[in-house]
């Protein structure tokens, strides 16, 4: 408001689950912090991608690989939820 912050960028936003995680374009956003933010003509908002790393991905796919290989030898699978 006071143009003391040249440009803004955040890794996460607080309340994001209740803004990204599903089809919000025909809705009018409650968040009057978000809503301030998104008004601002040098903010920009991106979709939460710390998942998209090289490292993350390699974890999930052998993760994925080692459940598969337990449940196939009918061996208990640490990562079962039912």
């Amino acid at each position: 408001k006071n143009q003391k912050i040249g440009s803004l960028g955040m890794d996460v936003y607080e309340n994001e689950r209740d803004l990204f995680f599903e089809d919000k374009s025909n809705d009018v956003i409650q968040d009057d912090v978000f809503r301030r933010l998104s008004a601002c003509h040098n903010v920009l908002f991106t979709g939460h991608q710390a998942f998209l790393t090289a490292e993350a991905l390699t974890s999930i796919s052998q993760t994925t690989l080692q459940n598969l290989s337990n449940l196939e030898k009918g061996e208990t699978c640490p990562n079962e939820l039912v």
